[in-house]
């Protein structure tokens, strides 16, 4: 038996370098990982500049651009209000808006009767949280007690679809226009299930403002009155909403530019 195991040790040695030849890993090279970014330093936002706090360029864009949401994370509010909002779509749907152009119930825009035309706004749930960026586009809500009529579309993302009405917070980013001084304004009533009813408190208000524009039109839920007095003047059509007292409609300040 000694004599069998002395002749096997050169073959076992053998045995063991071939294997270990065998299993003997090959080198590779891998390409490194590439540098992870440093984060970009957080932008400051930029405060309104002395004089012109309720005015502020922004990209003329459509209201849900993403150059708007770039817009209103990079900038602070120069006007906020909170109120009532509700929104609208049929009847109004693919009808023209104050803006002149088609009013789509599907794009993110909102109704305002006193905010410039084309103004940049988020809109907030004050229950929900619920935001949304968008233009205002149209005029309205002509109901009393609402600040702001939002489209189909708006109404869904700020969670106003549902119930129909909701406490808002509205933050103006930017507007054409100063806001608190300037433009052109009238005064709107109605609205009237009869034109006759129109046309009737329409000879009376020529008679009652002989310098001001009266004109009735109708529009998707009924007839309305407007006084637009001298210039459009703003003090003046304010006077004329604050003494006036219809015995149908509501009447309410609206600016028209």
């Amino acid at each position: 038996m000694m004599r069998g195991f002395r002749w096997s040790l050169p073959w076992i040695a053998m045995m063991v370098l071939i294997a270990g030849c065998g299993h003997k890993q090959a080198q590779v090279s891998y390409p490194a990982p590439p540098p992870i970014p440093a984060p970009a330093p957080p932008v400051s936002p930029a405060k309104p500049a002395p004089g012109s706090d309720t005015t502020a360029a922004a990209p003329s864009l459509p209201a849900d651009s993403a150059d708007d949401q770039q817009f209103v994370a990079t900038h602070q509010p120069i006007y906020s209000e909170e109120g009532r909002a509700s929104w609208y779509g049929p009847p109004y749907h693919n009808r023209r808006g104050a803006n002149g152009q088609v009013f789509d119930q599907n794009a993110i825009t909102a109704a305002h009767r006193m905010l410039p035309m084309n103004s940049l706004i988020r809109v907030t749930n004050l229950q929900t949280g619920q935001t949304a960026v968008m233009r205002v586009t149209d005029r309205g809500p002509f109901v009393p007690d609402r600040v702001i009529d939002l489209s189909m579309a708006s109404a869904k993302l700020v969670g106003v679809w549902r119930p129909g009405v909701a406490q808002v917070r509205i933050d103006v980013y930017a507007a054409p226009k100063p806001i608190d001084e300037g433009g052109r304004w009238c005064v709107q009533i109605g609205a009237f299930d009869h034109e006759a009813k129109a046309l009737k408190l329409q000879a009376h208000l020529e008679r009652m403002y002989a310098t001001a524009n009266v004109i009735e039109f109708t529009g998707p839920t009924g007839h309305w009155v407007r006084i637009r007095p001298a210039n459009d003047d703003k003090a003046k059509a304010m006077e004329i909403a604050r003494t006036l007292n219809p015995d149908e409609g509501n009447a309410y300040l609206v600016r028209l530019d």
